[in-house]
C-alpha cells in the first residue's frame, strides 16, 4: 500500500470488524430509497468455510478500508475455489461484496489488495463482483436499470461501473433481468404459442405443480438440473442429498402454484421454478433475521399477502427436448392453470440470463419479457498483455471454460 495514501486497509478477522463490514453499506446508501440491506445471515453463510462447500478446497478473505478519520470507506472480499483452477484457461479467482465511496483511490487500493492476495495462491485473473456460491445471489455490477432489487440481487451506485473499468476490468458477460406483468396473458410469441399448445395437447407430455413434502420432485429436479446444465454450465452435478436440502429450504416460502415440472412419458424433462420475492418484506428488517422477523416474514407472506412480485429462479429443459416447445408449454401451462382473477402477483422478473446464452434470451422475449436490468460480470487478467476475450456462447463453450 502507498504509505502516503489517506486510506488504511484492515483484514476482517473479528466480530466487530464483521459488523463494520456488514453495516458499511447501510451508511453508504443512506437516503437511497431503492437500496435495502440484505440479510446479514445470507452474507455470513457465504463466508462460513465449514458450511460453504465451495470453500472446502479453497479460501476466502475480506477487508475494510478506512480513511484518515477512521471512518469506513469501502470493503471487498476475495476468494478462490477448486473450480478456479479447473474451469478456465487461466486460474481465475473472484472478488465480491465490493462497496466503496466514490473515490478511485479507495477502489484501486481495494482491488490491489484482492489481486495481491489472489496472486499468492496462484491465480492469474479475477472475476467480479461474484461470490463462491449460487450465481443468482450477490453477483454482478448493476450498470443499467437502477430499480429496486429483488431478494439477494445486487444493487449499487452508477459510479461503480467507472470504478471497475478505470482499474482495468473488462466486461466478461452481461447478466440480464427480464420483466413482464401478469396482467396481460396474451403476450406469448405466436410461434411459441403454437408449439406450446401442440405440446400440451400431446398425451405423452404431462405438466405438474410441485407438491410440498413430496420428495419425488427433489429427485426429478436433480435429474433435470444435471442433464440441462452438464454440457456447458461449469457447475457441478448436484447430489440427491443436495436436491432434497434445496427443496426443504424452499418450502417455508414456497407457493406451489409457481413451480412447474414437465414430463415426457413419465420421465422428467424440464422445470420452471419461481418464488415470491420476499425481499419486499425483508427490506424492512435492516439486515436482521431474528426469530421475530422470521415469524413476521411468514405472517406477511402467507397471511397478509404483502408480496406482489415473483422471481424466476431457474428455468431448464434437458437437451433432448430443446427447440420442441417444452419451454413455452411450461409457461402456457402456468398461464392456463394458474393465472386466474384471484392471482395476487403483479410482476415477474426472470433473473440472471447471460448474454452468452442467446437461446435463453430469445425464450425470455418470446414469453413476453423485456430487459429491465443489466448487471456485468467483469474479468481482469493480472498479466495485462494477455488477449481478452468475452465469455463464449454456450453452444461453443469447451469443458475447460464453462459458465452457467
Amino acid at each position: 500500500m502507498n504509505p502516503s495514501s489517506k486510506y488504511r486497509i484492515t483484514e476482517v478477522v473479528n466480530s466487530l470488524q464483521i459488523r463494520e463490514f456488514n453495516e458499511f453499506s447501510a451508511k453508504l446508501y443512506e437516503g437511497d430509497k431503492k437500496w435495502f440491506r440484505p440479510l446479514d445471515t445470507s452474507v455470513e453463510e457465504i463466508f462460513d468455510k465449514k458450511a460453504n462447500k465451495n470453500l472446502h478446497k479453497g479460501d476466502i478473505v475480506r477487508w475494510i478500508i478506512r480513511d484518515e478519520s477512521e471512518r469506513c470507506a469501502g470493503r471487498i472480499a476475495a476468494f478462490y475455489t477448486e473450480d478456479s483452477f479447473r474451469l478456465y484457461d487461466k486460474p481465475t479467482g473472484g472478488i465480491g461484496f465490493f462497496e466503496s465511496v466514490n473515490d478511485p483511490e479507495a477502489a484501486l487500493l481495494l482491488f490491489d489488495q484482492a489481486r495481491e492476495w489472489l496472486l499468492s495462491f496462484g491465480m492469474e485473473a479475477m472475476d467480479g463482483p461474484t461470490n463462491p456460491g449460487m450465481r443468482d445471489a450477490f453477483w454482478g455490477c448493476l450498470v443499467d436499470g437502477f430499480h429496486e432489487p429483488v431478494f439477494h440481487m445486487p444493487y449499487n451506485f452508477p459510479y461503480y461501473k467507472d470504478l471497475f473499468e478505470s482499474y482495468g476490468f473488462r466486461n466478461y458477460f452481461n447478466q440480464y433481468t427480464y420483466r413482464r406483468t401478469f396482467e396481460d396473458t396474451t403476450d406469448l410469441h405466436p410461434a411459441l404459442l403454437r408449439t406450446a399448445n401442440r405440446i400440451l395437447s400431446n398425451p405423452d407430455y404431462e405438466f405438474k405443480l410441485i407438491e410440498k413434502g413430496n420428495k419425488q420432485f427433489a429427485y426429478d429436479f436433480q435429474v433435470i438440473y444435471n442433464k440441462a446444465w452438464s454440457t456447458f454450465s461449469g457447475t457441478k452435478d448436484i447430489t440427491e442429498e443436495e436436491a432434497l436440502s434445496l427443496l426443504k429450504s424452499m418450502e417455508p416460502i414456497m407457493d406451489e402454484r409457481l413451480i412447474i415440472f414437465g414430463y415426457y412419458r413419465g420421465e422428467p424433462i424440464g422445470f420452471f421454478i419461481m418464488m415470491p420475492d420476499i425481499g419486499q418484506i425483508t427490506k424492512n428488517f435492516k439486515g436482521k433475521f431474528s426469530w421475530f422477523n422470521k415469524l413476521l416474514l411468514i405472517f406477511e407472506l402467507k397471511v397478509l399477502h404483502r408480496v406482489d412480485r415473483v422471481i424466476g429462479r431457474i428455468f431448464g429443459v434437458i437437451p433432448e427436448f430443446h427447440n420442441k416447445g417444452v419451454e413455452g408449454a411450461l409457461v402456457l401451462f402456468f398461464q392456463k392453470q394458474i393465472l386466474k382473477p384471484s392471482f395476487r402477483y403483479k410482476t415477474f422478473e426472470l433473473n440472471w440470463i447471460g448474454d452468452f446464452n442467446p437461446v435463453m434470451m430469445k425464450i425470455a422475449e418470446f414469453i413476453g419479457g423485456s430487459i429491465y436490468k443489466t448487471h456485468v460480470t467483469y474479468r481482469y487478467f493480472f498479466d495485462r498483455n494477455i488477449e481478452f476475450k468475452r465469455a463464449p456462447l454456450v453452444n461453443t463453450i469447451e469443458k475447460k471454460d464453462q459458465i452457467s
